[in-house]
């Protein structure tokens, strides 16, 4: 990974953010593939309101959603970008989202999808239905000719997702326009599906424009494989989501193998040259920290993430040490986007792991500069990782010993 020019300099708040990500379909416990029935009072998006508090009780100050718009299913086979889906409520209940979080300073990152959209979009069905000649047959990339009838070209063989034209001008008008429409609304950035199945001329093109009406936005892509520098350099993305080190934490930790973080380290050492990624150890599409690495080994994951360079975060549940298992099948994210019982009171889990995710992030909020900390190892081993997290401008200095135990669990110690 060569380091490469910062392609854009974020915005001051994203210094201090740490997100709680959610999928609020999820949340709201919906059958994403079951009949649509409008969200009720206290339910969809209300259904978050209870856990703002419990939100900023672990030190965290951003609610990251995943997918609110109407969908067919779950929520990336978009069918109206600026409508929120009925399952979750209404522009109303979205508005007193914003609010309830503007009153408890907590940023809002919403989940873009501009790579596709669902088979049934409105604009999908009008192309084929006009044919090469319509309005919209450069919208999407069309086989007119394929057998059987016009094909769309899809996202990683989904049919239901076809893919949009994102050479047309009048799609980057359509992704610029909706991305500035939520702004508007109260949004403080945008987290880009699916990212790096775009041209990032795309981006280059919509950017640009998104912030010369919104300078304060955050944009941050959705990058599983790549150059991650020097897509967001063409892209002009602040930020991508570091799936290379997520990988690195918890593979050194169930195969006990601290040489491959150490690698990733330096890699990411030189991610940080570039931009500040969006670090994690869970999220939406991925098996839970605690079922990759164990409970206790959970812990030294978060530790991680607590002491190097980026902005974190952190998934609904995994503070509690939740369990569960991405498949590769219909349905087989469902267990890692579970309900949320409607008051937080009732949450169960470790609790143990509370204290920790307060603990450390407690910790990076007295070190504001471990954003963009280097690492400078000390002591490598299978099983165990010394290491110091170094303020750039030489102010700060964190030492962190990690330790894996032969009974599968593990230790660590921070000296402030």
């Amino acid at each position: 990974m060569t380091p490469v020019p910062m392609a854009n300099e974020a915005p001051a708040w994203t210094q201090h953010v740490m997100w709680w990500q959610v999928y609020p379909l999820g949340v709201d416990g919906r059958d994403v593939r079951g009949e649509h029935v409008p969200a009720g009072p206290g339910e969809g998006l209300a259904r978050l309101h209870p856990y703002l508090d419990h939100l900023v009780s672990l030190g965290l100050n951003g609610l990251a959603l995943g997918p609110v718009f109407a969908s067919s299913t779950h929520g990336y086979d978009t069918l109206d970008h600026r409508a929120i889906d009925p399952r979750l409520g209404t522009r109303e209940d979205f508005d007193a989202l914003v609010a309830a979080c503007r009153e408890r300073g907590i940023r809002i990152l919403l989940d873009g999808v501009f790579n596709h959209v669902g088979e049934h979009h409105e604009l999908a069905r009008r192309a084929i239905a006009e044919g090469p000649g319509g309005e919209y047959a450069d919208w999407f990339r069309i086989d007119w000719h394929a057998d059987g009838g016009p094909r769309f070209a899809d996202f990683e063989g989904h049919g239901s997702l076809v893919a949009l034209n994102h050479a047309n001008p009048a799609v980057q008008d359509w992704v610029a326009g909706i991305m500035s429409f939520w702004l508007a609304a109260g949004a403080d950035g945008w987290r880009l599906d699916a990212a790096y199945a775009v041209d990032p001329e795309l981006w280059a093109a919509v950017l640009p424009r998104v912030r010369a009406e919104h300078p304060d936005a955050w944009i941050v892509g959705e990058m599983i494989h790549g150059d991650y520098a020097a897509y967001a350099e063409r892209a002009t993305l602040d930020s991508v989501t570091e799936y290379e080190l997520w990988k690195a934490i918890w593979s050194s930790l169930r195969s006990e193998n601290f040489f491959e973080l150490d690698w990733t380290l330096r890699r990411h050492e030189d991610l940080l040259a570039s931009m500040v990624p969006m670090t994690f150890v869970g999220n939406h599409d991925v098996t839970r920290i605690a079922s990759q690495v164990g409970v206790d080994r959970s812990s030294l994951a978060l530790a991680i993430l607590a002491t190097v360079g980026g902005i974190p975060s952190i998934y609904y549940g995994d503070e509690l040490g939740w369990q569960a298992v991405k498949e590769d099948r219909l349905g087989g994210d469902d267990a890692v986007r579970p309900a949320l019982p409607a008051d937080p009171a009732e949450l169960a889990g470790e609790t143990w792991l509370l204290d920790v995710h307060r603990e450390l992030i407690g910790l990076r909020r007295r070190h504001p500069w471990l954003v963009r900390a280097r690492v400078v190892v000390d002591d490598l081993s299978n099983t165990r990782l010394a290491y110091r997290a170094v303020a750039r401008d030489g102010e700060g200095e964190l030492r962190v010993v990690l330790e894996l135990l032969p009974d599968g669990g593990g230790r660590y110690e921070i000296t402030e």
